[in-house]
């Protein structure tokens, strides 16, 4: 496949009249000041696609549903009840069809892969599929459908608190002994939908594990990806705290090998020296701006963290809104609401547009084990293209290109997007975008009348 962009972003700088041609899912040859040939695909302005580095698929289907204040203080743990209740009645036909949905979402919106942490593993009640990886293989089939990037992250959950209570009633899909966790894991090597997919683990948090489940798991699986929830919560951190006597991330730096390969997810409430560690130790923090805020988790130490050099990523979480732009707008937003400044998230000066950007994909493609997050030979085809005629975009220089995404303009502007080569966004539309709406609406139908 060829593409010619009037266009691109490579590296730090923007060139004109860049040619590609992938073979493999990679970039085989790129060509500077090259003219488009007959068959090319013929775009504006091409940039890395980003990994989305933290979703649950399955919680897109309840977007909207939990708005509405209830009788006491809303906060993320109500919200939690009402999400155990609706994944209660889940079927594996349903969880496929909504995982393809929100995956074809991801990819018009300018994702090009998607790092699923996936925690329902059971029926209803906990019993087991007679095949282990059952639902893992329902998101393979979505991911399939859709031809996005996956890094697969499945979950260990063995506790229903830092104190080790026993699982209880929603939880009871998402429990794994670590011998259980470790089976799915084989299981689930055996069917990666893609060459380019990959698989890591994801030990839910440290109030659904044990430290010594933890370091099992570890010693077990010491390479690929890791993904962790952390101090996502004040509750949390207090209860961390109170059982294992260190705040989260300051217990999780002292007692794993937190390094590059690992993801952490939310990390909200650091102190500054947990900050400056966590950058120190090449991990990357894993933001969901748009989820925190809606579940009013707080805001990230961004300001330290970049001047530190930390790596981030971005990710949809719960995928109440799939919206690349706003995520990276949201995250800097916050900043400057809590510091009451503006342009924060740049380390000296330069575009914050294009920081952010070009920071979230380095970032992404790293916690997914990915060898994307710049368009370069050799890399993974993840590109993806916008539309600069667009009123929002149409006057501006290519050094202000990001900041309007980032700040100015609205969802809509994907023209074009490859997954590893695959073309599957084409003139801002998803190839499959009739059958996995279809597919949904199905599923949606039949999850409404159990729930």
């Amino acid at each position: 496949m060829q593409i010619h962009a009037k266009t691109a972003l490579l590296g730090t700088d923007w060139v004109q009249n860049v040619r590609i041609e992938t073979g493999q899912g990679h970039i085989s040859q790129l060509q500077r000041q090259s003219k488009a040939m007959p068959g090319d695909t013929q775009v504006d302005v091409l940039l890395p696609a980003l990994g989305n580095l933290h979703s649950h698929a399955f919680q897109r289907a309840m977007a909207g549903m939990t708005e509405t204040r209830m009788t006491g203080r809303e906060s993320f743990w109500t919200w939690r009840t009402l999400m155990y209740r609706f994944l209660d009645q889940l079927t594996p036909e349903q969880i496929q069809a909504i995982a393809a949905l929100v995956f074809m979402e991801m990819q018009e919106a300018g994702y090009a892969s998607v790092g699923e942490f996936h925690y329902v593993h059971h029926k209803p009640g906990g019993a087991t599929y007679d095949c282990v990886s059952e639902l893992s293989q329902r998101i393979f089939a979505a991911a399939s459908q859709s031809g996005i990037g996956l890094t697969h992250l499945p979950v260990l959950y063995t506790y229903g608190g830092v104190s080790q209570e026993p699982l209880s009633g929603g939880q009871l899909r998402f429990g794994n002994t670590v011998d259980q966790f470790l089976r799915l894991v084989e299981d689930c090597l055996k069917d990666l939908p893609f060459l380019d997919s990959g698989l890591g683990i994801a030990p839910h948090s440290l109030r659904a594990t044990s430290p010594a489940d933890l370091s099992e798991v570890l010693r077990a699986v010491p390479q690929g990806p890791v993904h962790i929830h952390i101090a996502e919560q004040q509750k949390e951190v207090a209860d961390v705290r109170a059982a294992l006597g260190r705040r989260p991330v300051a217990w999780l730096l002292d007692n794993a090998e937190v390094n590059a390969r690992w993801c952490l997810i939310h990390a909200t409430h650091m102190t500054d020296a947990e900050t400056r560690a966590l950058a120190r130790s090449g991990a990357v923090a894993g933001l969901c701006p748009i989820t925190e805020a809606n579940l009013g988790d707080g805001i990230f130490n961004g300001a330290t963290y970049v001047a530190e050099g930390g790596q981030f990523g971005v990710g949809s979480d719960s995928n109440t809104r799939i919206s690349l732009p706003e995520e990276l707008r949201t995250l800097e937003y916050s900043q400057r609401l809590r510091d009451h400044e503006r342009a924060v998230l740049v380390n000296g000066e330069g575009s914050v547009g294009q920081a952010l950007y070009t920071g979230a994909a380095q970032g992404g493609a790293r916690a997914l084990g990915r060898d994307a997050g710049e368009i370069a030979e050799g890399r993974l085809a993840d590109l993806v293209a916008i539309d600069r005629s667009h009123p929002t975009l149409c006057a501006l220089t290519d050094d202000q290109l990001l900041d309007g995404l980032c700040f100015t303009a609205p969802d809509g502007l994907v023209t074009d997007l490859w997954s590893a080569g695959r073309h599957v966004v084409k003139q801002g539309r998803h190839i499959a975008r009739d059958q996995i709406i279809a597919d949904y609406r199905s599923a949606i139908a039949g999850l409404l009348a159990s729930v």
